[in-house]
């Protein structure tokens, strides 16, 4: 199954106007105003749970992308650039720690501004005083994760747009069984869609379930 939602994913990039926001309209407006070029917030973190969407709007906003988990010690990072994302910061070493440390404070000299993404606000991550201050003093949004009747409106308006006709209790058969977030559940409906009609079958539960089985290549 991994290896089909892989194949099947989508090349669309991530935009502020294909993310899901359920119960998130006023963080999703929040961060549309900061992103304004007559914004002069110098930093927004925005924090929540696993898959309730922080990379999908780190990776909108147009910045310097660095993701902490690959890079923790953001080695990679472009430091001339005046718009920057750094993902998961909790991940940040202590030589990472010290260049966001850095780079906040170039930023906010030279008028640029920095989007953060964590697993907690700031007064709980585990990183230096000093850094923590930094990520503190400027805009905190929470990013709720979706619930599973959110989801599932957003998954039947999907199924609908492409003309998908399931049968009932598909979609709760796939929330049990699929992986949460909504980029993977998107894509197993455009698989579930290929499958059948590479298969001139009409879509059913057993249908579906053989779609979620498809062994690994």
């Amino acid at each position: 199954m991994r290896q089909l939602i892989l194949d099947i994913l989508p090349n669309e990039p991530p935009r502020l106007d294909n993310f899901v926001a359920g119960g998130n309209s006023e963080t999703l407006t929040g961060l549309a105003a900061w992103l304004s070029p007559d914004n002069r917030e110098p930093s927004l973190l925005l924090w929540g749970e696993t898959g309730a969407g922080k990379t999908h709007l780190l990776r909108a906003s147009a910045a310097h992308y660095s993701d902490a988990a690959a890079d923790p010690d953001l080695v990679r990072i472009d430091a001339s650039a005046l718009l920057h994302a750094v993902d998961n910061v909790d991940a940040l070493s202590a030589a990472g720690q010290i260049a966001l440390f850095n780079l906040f404070n170039r930023l906010r000299a030279a008028g640029g501004r920095l989007l953060t993404g964590a697993h907690q606000p700031p007064r709980q991550l585990a990183l230096r005083e000093d850094l923590r201050t930094r990520l503190g003093s400027g805009l905190i949004y929470r990013l709720h994760g979706l619930s599973d009747g959110e989801q599932i409106a957003a998954l039947a308006a999907q199924a609908q747009a492409r003309g998908l006709r399931l049968p009932p209790g598909a979609l709760d058969y796939l929330l049990a069984r699929a992986p949460r977030d909504m980029r993977s559940l998107m894509a197993l409906l455009t698989a579930l869609d290929r499958y059948s009609l590479e298969h001139q079958r009409t879509i059913t539960l057993p249908l579906l379930r053989e779609v979620l089985q498809t062994p690994l290549n």
